[in-house]
């Protein structure tokens, strides 16, 4: 009876400080947002790097260290070109200073491995997905823009860092690189390169 009695009590020692680790971990899900600073890489349109981005992401893990989930992201990227002539076939021309913008919206599915299950996790992440964008310019008398849609990947490295117990908020640290396969022909954008990086917050 004794022996039972043992078994039973180590078991439930057991079975608690898995429960305590767990808790310290944190949860099976997550969920992160903030701010995200976007760099665009020989883009014709606006090659400029502008801190006008958000982020959010969610998932789950399916094991101990690796989550599949979902992401969407906007991105603005302005560049500014000083006053110049432009010339046309018909002989008319326009001296002006003009504003060009990208704006962008991937959104898709994530797949996350955590390399540990402490307090500091770092990780890798793909996403996949698609992307909308906008593409404008601004003069002084008037504007012109185009959308298009466009097939989006993304690889990114970061770390989250839950520094209290018994809770899954803490804060979140990634570098990035995107590629979109969207096209623009009024505005010779062949694909969208970015590089960037985000800080925001954890659940």
């Amino acid at each position: 009876m004794k022996t039972y009695i043992y078994i039973i009590a180590s078991a439930a020692i057991m079975f608690a400080a898995a429960v305590q680790m767990d808790a310290q971990v944190g949860k099976r899900y997550y969920i992160n947002g903030g701010w995200q600073f976007n760099a665009t890489v020989d883009n014709p349109v606006a090659e400029s790097a502008n801190g006008w981005g958000a982020y959010i992401e969610g998932g789950y893990y399916l094991t101990p260290r690796f989550a599949i989930g979902g992401f969407a992201s906007v991105n603005t990227n302005n560049e500014y070109v000083p006053k110049k002539t432009y010339f046309w076939n018909d002989g008319s021309a326009l001296t002006t200073d003009m504003d060009y913008s990208v704006y962008q919206i991937p959104f898709g599915a994530t797949m996350r491995y955590r390399f540990t299950r402490t307090k500091l996790q770092p990780y890798i992440e793909a996403k996949l997905g698609a992307e909308y964008s906008k593409e404008y310019a601004y003069m002084s008398t008037f504007g012109s823009s185009s959308d298009n849609w466009g097939f989006y990947v993304s690889p990114e490295a970061g770390i989250t860092w839950h520094p209290f117990n018994r809770t899954n908020f803490g804060f979140q640290a990634a570098v990035y690189y995107s590629y979109a396969t969207n096209r623009n022909t009024a505005f010779n954008m062949n694909g969208i390169n970015n590089v960037g990086f985000k800080l925001g917050i954890c659940f």
